[in-house]
């Protein structure tokens, strides 16, 4: 029997306010353990909380760049769990009057576009963190991340495959950059994801029974995990076995998924409203206000790179993904006085190569854009070949000298002297009588390799297409 999986995804992302959510506790990653917490946000008896107006701002701005409806209306409740990581032990959350629902995002799959409904976005505290790893082997808590704010984006269970939800993960990364209203950090579980999946026969209409996978912090991780979990649940009911409704923990390092605990609904919560906080109450006004603010999204970038400067749909989507490569991008291309498709072939083609080999993200490229556009223009002016335009980008990384510098210190100046090569092509054709015969014989493998003789007399300093001009006229003379 042929299984279809389908897929819904929670999103957490924690929105870079300055303070906390109900707290001026700093938000800043890091720092001493339980040096970034007060009463409110550790909960102690007879605080009472103030909601950040900024919160409400950053999590409308990402509702109406994933067009979803904002409520004019909406409030805060008390989720009631019982985690050592909770210290109130009940989390401050929205349950069924949320800011942000009914949105959707487009995403481009193997099959073409494809719309991903969003159930809802809402606003909540990030809970603090556990920490296993001690001498002793004992658990220890750091109520740092206490308070934080976060938005949940909760998906529609519209989602087929792990490249699809890849997808929709990453396009929601770009979206909630580009507006502004989180940094992203996976690796300092600033975006997190939950998959809740079930899998189901071929043509049929009914939902399986789903689990959950929590707090999954990287797209590697959420496409192993989510492939793992489809193989499982397929050979439970191949066996005749039940899939049971609990949550999950997917391990990447070890590629293992064990069961952590049965699966809670939202009557174990115990939801009510928050008794210390009013409702949220938006006028049509700062709305709209809110949404003139919104910058170029990823998706219009994208387009605008296509009929303005000619991209390829490929490229400009690549780009466009991340904020920080597309306005790195946009400056080279500003100060380069040849075309964007050449800018693009080396963003695409040598950044991003040397990136992925050195394990870096666009925000780590340590050179300003106006050094690439310096480089290009060299390589445009004859001042050096593209070989050793390459050499001179990846020393750009390791130095973060300009390109005019690295050229002087490396002697990677090209030969342009046509007098002089003229000089050392006729030498190289005195001392291979046998490879000219084979030219004038019609074999054009002599040609390649009189080339090749040449650049090494010159130690490849030669500028080639001189080189292959000059070599072509004395052969034919």
């Amino acid at each position: 029997m042929k299984y279809e999986t389908v897929i819904g995804l929670e999103i957490h992302a924690e929105l870079c306010t300055r303070t906390k959510i109900f707290c001026d506790c700093t938000t800043q990653f890091g720092g001493e353990e339980n040096t970034h917490c007060c009463p409110i946000c550790t909960g102690l008896p007879g605080v009472l909380p103030v909601l950040n107006e900024k919160v409400v701002e950053y999590a409308v701005k990402a509702g109406l760049a994933t067009n979803c409806e904002i409520a004019e209306f909406s409030k805060l409740d008390r989720k009631n769990y019982f985690y050592p990581d909770l210290p109130k032990a009940y989390q401050i959350s929205q349950f069924d009057l949320p800011l942000c629902k009914g949105g959707y995002i487009t995403i481009e799959g193997e099959k073409g576009s494809k719309n991903i409904g969003i159930t809802r976005i809402h606003i909540e505290e990030d809970a603090g963190k556990l920490l296993h790893d001690t001498d002793d082997g004992s658990t220890l808590v750091d109520y740092n991340r206490c308070g934080v704010p976060l938005i949940e984006i909760v998906s529609e269970p519209d989602i087929r495959s792990a490249e699809e939800a890849r997808a929709y993960a990453e396009k929601i990364k770009s979206i909630l950059e580009y507006v502004g209203v989180s940094d992203c950090k996976m690796q300092e579980g600033s975006l997190r994801f939950d998959v809740n999946l079930s899998v189901r026969p071929e043509g049929s209409t009914q939902l399986g029974t789903r689990t959950e996978m929590k707090n999954l912090n990287s797209f590697k991780s959420l496409v192993n995990a989510i492939e793992n979990e489809r193989k499982r649940q397929v050979r439970v009911l191949e066996s005749g076995g039940e899939v049971v409704q609990e949550t999950r923990k997917w391990d990447d390092a070890k590629g293992k998924n064990t069961s952590l605990r049965s699966k809670e609904e939202a009557h174990d919560y115990r939801y009510f409203p928050e008794p210390d906080l009013v409702p949220v109450v938006l006028e049509r006004n700062y709305v709209e206000r809110l949404r003139s603010e919104l910058p170029e999204l990823p998706h219009v970038k994208k387009e605008r790179y296509v009929k303005e400067l000619g991209l390829p749909g490929y490229d400009a989507g690549v780009i466009t993904a991340s904020l920080t490569l597309a306005l790195f991008f946009e400056e080279c291309n500003k100060n380069y006085h040849g075309d964007a498709k050449t800018v693009s072939n080396w963003v695409m083609g040598e950044l991003m190569r040397i990136m992925n080999d050195r394990g870096l993200e666009a925000e780590e490229i340590p050179f300003p854009a106006g050094y690439l556009a310096e480089l290009l223009g060299l390589i445009d002016k004859g001042t050096i070949s593209g070989s050793a335009a390459k050499k001179v980008f990846e020393e750009m990384f390791d130095s973060r000298e300009k390109p005019e510098t690295i050229v002087e210190r490396l002697g990677l100046v090209q030969i342009n002297d046509e007098e002089a090569l003229k000089e050392i092509i006729q030498g190289i054709l005195d001392k291979n009588p046998a490879s000219v015969e084979d030219y004038k014989g019609g074999k054009t493998k002599a040609f390649g390799f009189l080339v090749g003789q040449t650049m090494r007399e010159t130690k490849g300093k030669a500028n080639p297409q001189l080189v292959n001009a000059i070599l072509k006229e004395l052969l034919d003379a």
